[in-house]
Order: C-alpha cells, then sequence, then structure tokens
C-alpha cells in the first residue's frame, strides 16, 4: 500500500487543510492558522524541513525532467530539447512530456512506499528551459527549443500542458518556465551580469514565450541569477511584480535559481546583506529558495521590520496551493496517478515514442546524388568510426535519467542489418589528437563508411558539468574539434567510397570544414536513448527526414554581434540578413513537396481579428514523408521590424503523389508589435506579406493581406 505524502496523525485528520471538500483557500488559510512562524519559514527552502506535529514529512522541490525525468535512476530518454525543437511537432512533444509524467509519478510513487523523500524524486519539476538561444556560443541553448520566440512558446506550452495533465482536480506534475528573464549566456558570467535591453525586444523576444507559458498554465516560474536593466531578476519589482503578477495574473510560485539570492549580496552586491535580500525577495513575489537565504534570514527580517507575518504567509500560499493541487495532503488512493508503478518507467511503450522523437528530430544538411536512404543490398560491408559513434554522452545530452535501453549509433546500425552485412566498428579518433588515426585502412575496405562526429555535452553546457568547454560552459567558436576535421579528411584521402558524416551537437556547428569530404551529412543533436535506432531508421529509408534548424547556421561567431550584448540587432534569422550557411528551419528529406494555396489569408481591421487561411501539400515525389509547413510573415516597412517571423507550423505527413490540406490561423494579436512611444503592443497599419515553405528563405508560396482600414 502506497504511503501518503503526509504521516497522518489523529489531530492533523481533522485538520480542513486535509479535506479535499474543502476550498482551496479554506485549506490554505487553515494550514497557515496551524502552522507557527518558524515553521512557515522552514518551509521557504527547496529543502522543505518537516513539521512532525502536523505529520508533514519533508519534501524536496529539486526535480528536473529537460527531456526525461532525470537524475533519478532509470528513465527514458528522449532527445535533447534542441532536437525535441528540431521536429516541429508540438503534438508529439506534449505526447513525450505526457510520457515523463506518467514515469515521475510511478516514481513518486515507489519512492513514498518506502518512505523516502529523495530530490528528484518529487512532482515539482524545473523545467522546461525557455530562454531563447539567441548566441551560438551560448552551451546552455541545448536546454532551449531554439531561437525563435514563437517555436519556443508553441513547444514549450506543449511541454507544459503534457507534464502537468488535465485533471480537473490534480496536477500530475509541476512545470516551471525557466529562466526568468533575458538570460542566454554567457555562461561564466551568468552570476554577475546585467542585461541591458530596451522594452521593444523585452516584450517581443525575451519575455513572449514566458508570457505564452503562464497562460497556459504554468504552475511555477523560476527567476534567473542575472540582473535585467540593473534589477536583479529575484528580487525585482518589475519583472516579477509589475509584468509576472500583476500584468499577466500569473497564480502560481515562483523559485529562485539556485543561489541566486546569494548572488544578490554576494556578486551583484546591490544589498548589504542576506536579510535585505530575503525581505526584497518576498516582497516582489519569490516563494521558494533554491538555497537557503530565506531559510536563514527571514526571521531576522521580521525582526527588523524589513517583514510581517502576513508577507510570510501570503509568499508561503502560493506553495500550499502547489501542493494541493498535486495531492500531497489527501488520501494518494483517490488520486488518478495513484496507479503508476515500475511498469510505467521505461517501458517499451515509451521507448518507442523516443525513437519516434528522434527519428523526427534529425536534420538532414547534405545529400550528394541522392545517396541516401541506402539500399542494404548495396552495401554489404559497412564501416563505422568516429568518437560519438559509441559514446553515451553523445546520446544522452545533459540533465538526463540513466537509460536501460539505450542504442548507440553503431549499435542501431548492427541492429538494422541482417547476419550476411559485415560491420566493422573502430572509434578512429579522440577530440584532440590530430595525426593518429585508427580505422583508415578499414574504412577503404568498406562499402560504406558512416563517421559519427562532433561535439558532447562536456565540451558545451552548464557551467561545471562541461568541464571541457573552453569558456566555462560556452564553446569558443563554432568549429568542430579539430582532430574529427582532420579525422574525415583522412578518411576521405584514403576512401574514395561514399562518406556519411552523422554531426552531434546542441547548437549550430560550422559544417564546411567537413562538407567537402562527406557524400551525406545528418545532424543528429543528443537524440536520447533511441538514437541509435533512429539514425538507422533513417539511414535505410525506414522514414524519410524531416527535421527542421530551430536555430540558424551562421557562417562564424563574426556574423554576430558581441555576446554580451542582448539588443536583437543582427541577430537570429529575425534580424540577420547575412550570408548563413543553413537558415532557420532547414532541412532536406528523401522526397519533394509542391504547395498551394486552397484558402487565402485575407485582410484585417483590429488586433482582435485573425488570418485564417488552408494550404495544399502535394508530395511530389516517390517516397512517403513529413514535411513541415512553415509559415513567416514580413511586416510593414516601419523601424525596427523583423525582417521575418514565423508565425504558424504544421508537421504533416503525405504519402508519395498524395496531398494534404493543412489549416493555419494567425490571431491579428500576434502580428503586434511593441510601440516604444506609448509602452503598449501595436497593430501597425499596412501591408503584411505571408509566405509558406519548406524553411525560413523558402517561399512556395506568397500573399499579401493589409491590417487597419477595411477589410
Amino acid at each position: 500500500m502506497l504511503s501518503c505524502f503526509i504521516v497522518i496523525n489523529t489531530q492533523a485528520q481533522t485538520s480542513v487543510f486535509r479535506n479535499p471538500q474543502q476550498p482551496m483557500e479554506a485549506r490554505v488559510n487553515d494550514l497557515l492558522h496551524q502552522l507557527t512562524l518558524p515553521e512557515k519559514i522552514s518551509l521557504l527552502g527547496y529543502r522543505s524541513k518537516e513539521v512532525e506535529r502536523l505529520g508533514i514529512p519533508a519534501y524536496n522541490w529539486w526535480n528536473e525532467a529537460l527531456h526525461g525525468v532525470a537524475r533519478a535512476g532509470v528513465a527514458t530518454v528522449f532527445p535533447q530539447a534542441i532536437g525535441m525543437a528540431a521536429t516541429f511537432n508540438d503534438d508529439l512533444l506534449k505526447e513525450a512530456a505526457t510520457v515523463i509524467s506518467t514515469e515521475a509519478r510511478a516514481k513518486y510513487n515507489l519512492s513514498l512506499a518506502q518512505g523516502r523523500h529523495l530530490q528528484y524524486m518529487g512532482l515539482t519539476f524545473w523545467s522546461p528551459n525557455i530562454n531563447i538561444f539567441r548566441d551560438p556560443r551560448w552551451g546552455r541553448g541545448q536546454e532551449t527549443y531554439g531561437e525563435d520566440p514563437f517555436l519556443t512558446a508553441h513547444m514549450g506550452t506543449a511541454f507544459v500542458k503534457g507534464l502537468q495533465g488535465n485533471d480537473p482536480r490534480y496536477l500530475k506534475a509541476s512545470a516551471c518556465a525557466k529562466h526568468f528573464a533575458v538570460h542566454s549566456g554567457p555562461e561564466n558570467g551568468r552570476h554577475t551580469f546585467n542585461a541591458i535591453v530596451d522594452e521593444k525586444d523585452l516584450r517581443e523576444t525575451y519575455l513572449y514565450a514566458f508570457h505564452a507559458l503562464v497562460d497556459a498554465g504554468v504552475e511555477s516560474v523560476m527567476c534567473a541569477y542575472n540582473r535585467v536593466n540593473d534589477q536583479p531578476c529575484c528580487s525585482g519589482n518589475f519583472l516579477l511584480n509589475s509584468i509576472l503578477r500583476n500584468e499577466w495574473k500569473f497564480k502560481g510560485h515562483v523559485v529562485t535559481d539556485c543561489g541566486a539570492l546569494d548572488d544578490i549580496f554576494m556578486r551583484h552586491k546591490v544589498m548589504p546583506s542576506g536579510v535585505e535580500v530575503a525581505a526584497a525577495a518576498i516582497k516582489a513575489g519569490v516563494n521558494l529558495d533554491c538555497s537557503n537565504v530565506l531559510q536563514k534570514d527571514v526571521e531576522k527580517a521580521v525582526e527588523q521590520k524589513l517583514l510581517n507575518e502576513k508577507d510570510i504567509d501570503s509568499s508561503l500560499a502560493h506553495l500550499l496551493r502547489t501542493q494541493i493541487k498535486l495531492g500531497f495532503y489527501d488520501d494518494p488512493t483517490a488520486n488518478p496517478f495513484y496507479k503508476y508503478g515500475a511498469d510505467s518507467v521505461a517501458n517499451t511503450a515509451h521507448a518507442t515514442l523516443a525513437r519516434a522523437m528522434a527519428q523526427q528530430s534529425m536534420v538532414l544538411l547534405k545529400n550528394s546524388n541522392q545517396l541516401l536512404p541506402l539500399d542494404k543490398k548495396k552495401y554489404p560491408a559497412i564501416m563505422v568510426v568516429g568518437t560519438n559513434s559509441a559514446s553515451m554522452d553523445a546520446l544522452l545530452g545533459n540533465y538526463h535519467g540513466v537509460s536501460n535501453r539505450a542504442v548507440s549509433f553503431v549499435e542501431g546500425i548492427t541492429n538494422a542489418v541482417d547476419a550476411g552485412t559485415r560491420v566493422e566498428y573502430d572509434q578512429g579518433s579522440d577530440y584532440n589528437d590530430t595525426t593518429h588515426f585508427g580505422g583508415i585502412w578499414a574504412a577503404g575496405n568498406a562499402d560504406i563508411t558512416v563517421a559519427v562526429i562532433g561535439l558532447t555535452p562536456v565540451y558545451e553546457g552548464e557551467e561545471g558539468d562541461a568541464f571541457l568547454a573552453a569558456k566555462g560552459g560556452d564553446k569558443p567558436d563554432m568549429s568542430l574539434p579539430a582532430a574529427h576535421i582532420a579525422f574525415m579528411k583522412a578518411l576521405r584521402k584514403a576512401n574514395k567510397k561514399p562518406i556519411i558524416a552523422v554531426i552531434t551537437a546542441g547548437s549550430a556547428v560550422d559544417i564546411s570544414a567537413i562538407e567537402p569530404y562527406a557524400d551525406a551529412i545528418l545532424l543528429a543533436w543528443y537524440p536520447g536513448e533511441q538514437g541509435g535506432n533512429a539514425l538507422a531508421d533513417i539511414l535505410f529509408g525506414k522514414v524519410s527526414p524531416a527535421g527542421r534548424l530551430p536555430v540558424t547556421f551562421y557562417q562564424s561567431f563574426a556574423d554576430v554581434p558581441a555576446y554580451d550584448n542582448y539588443a536583437m540587432k543582427g541577430r537570429t534569422y529575425r534580424y540577420f540578413n547575412g550570408k548563413v550557411q543553413y537558415p532557420f528551419g532547414y532541412g532536406l528529406s528523401y522526397t519533394s513537396f509542391a504547395y498551394e494555396w486552397q484558402q487565402m489569408p485575407a485582410n484585417i481591421r483590429t488586433a482582435k481579428d485573425s488570418v485564417s487561411f488552408s494550404i495544399k501539400v502535394k508530395n511530389t515525389g516517390s517516397m512517403d514523408g513529413d514535411e513541415v509547413v512553415q509559415v513567416y510573415v514580413e511586416y510593414p516597412a516601419v523601424e525596427r521590424m523583423p525582417l521575418k517571423e514565423l508565425k504558424a507550423f504544421k508537421r504533416v505527413h503525405v504519402k508519395a503523389g498524395g496531398e494534404e490540406t493543412v489549416q493555419l490561423t494567425i490571431p491579428a494579436s500576434d502580428l503586434q508589435k511593441w510601440d516604444l512611444a506609448t509602452s503598449s503592443w501595436k497593430l501597425y497599419p499596412g501591408s503584411y506579406n505571408i509566405f509558406a515553405g519548406g524553411n525560413s528563405t523558402d517561399k512556395k508560396i506568397v500573399a499579401t493581406i493589409k491590417a487597419g482600414g477595411k477589410k
């Protein structure tokens, strides 16, 4: 029998806060009334302390689920977030998040049944990361959904809805939108930097996805380490009170990033001590501290009359509401998620979904002479080489669980061919040695070579975790490892037969150095536990690739502004008009598609209108495949307008020779831009070009509408 979150005693059993038939606020107020001030303060830290007299056990709020339940033992590991963004499939992402919350509930149930209250085994998850990947240097960009606010908002919303579920009474798990706000590197300065950004860029780029997730009902928001326009994110009234609470009407709880309150007085040095910081944070709307400043200094702030007990009650109430929504104070057998157990974790169905997600995430960048898909009969001898061909790191990304079903790239290829095919493996190179290689002769003796090269999360990622990164987690440049470039050159020199390069990375990299040596190039990201099987599915034509780039692949860092400059001018496909390696939204297919307007978009008059249209997509090739229909808007010629913006997308499967009709709608409110003169959103009158195609430069069909005036 599963034990309750609360160890029920006689007094607690009769309490209003335990009665699910009572209104939420009655339950919250009853518990607040029973708690002493020291007990209340003890509940404001992420390692929430036991209140034995009320039967309330300890609880650890820190849990991770970026692309699977992380750091909690066996779990299904989906592709890293940047790879899931490359699917352009928010429906599939919602399915993945639903699986993640199922596994989370199962682990929580099993943990409670054993009387355990461990970190990473709870239900309050600090995911997703919806910061904007504005600069390819940022190591943590792999955790995001890319550079575009619209795509980020849609993918983040799907994740939140899948994770939190749709039960009318209970949250399945609690999601968290992080890091609020304007937080996209430099990683080694994240505890001290001050992001200077005007309100136009702030609203249109950095806050857009957060607003969308608040509207979607995200239960938690994590405030960031940095300052924005001089105000610390975790004690500033503008972000937390004026925008989040007052303007957006956010009702959930705010948690600090770990150590963010310490940073305010120790590194930003804008307040003298933790006492002042604790008071400012509570007043600004922080509810939970991922450190111990609140637990240590709030009582002192009360003694110094910087806070009163009502302030503490107001702050703690948000946490208690979240716990009640999760069912922490109810009979667990009445909870619809009570049934989840060990058979709900890392099972075959979940692995199948992880494989589908990995298939849909991979991006085909080059396919000379239609080398792919491979006909197995033509290649009886296959050589698999490269530093990452058997690497677990290259599969899992950062913030990952432990998979008991992980399939490396070489294993996936081996599994996909029959016993009569010779598959040979050699690591071939490491990350540093540019002169000594293995497998060169063997590759020349094979019919085709698959070289898996690129980065891993030890070379790009979070400060501290990416321990081999040159810039505290960030990349010093866009280059692939020099050893991998030299290895590819050596392979090509010794081998005139086809070479397929498979790149692992969580960010844009410079492909040009290896492009001459590869007949086909596939970007695999960090594809999760089923990455090897998914790669084989694509190589041998079980599926046609349709992953699309959620970031721009610039030619070099010289093309982007200074890293610490948070102005959007010259950044991302929305504001950069120079030459690129590959544009945002790019990806090749094994088939081809034609577009036709089925219903043209019409003029709009006000921001309350909407632009509805339908597009007929025809598969003009010989293979079934997915197409990602991307719809972009070009704005009237007004100062500081984006060059273009993604405003609708849909991934659709079309059989060879068949056609599908895609119906899409753009709310006119989503065409508004922030007017600095009036500090408000404005639908600018004029002509708007709407084009659809397979990437941000592909204008397969174009229409022009007018906004303002008569329809």
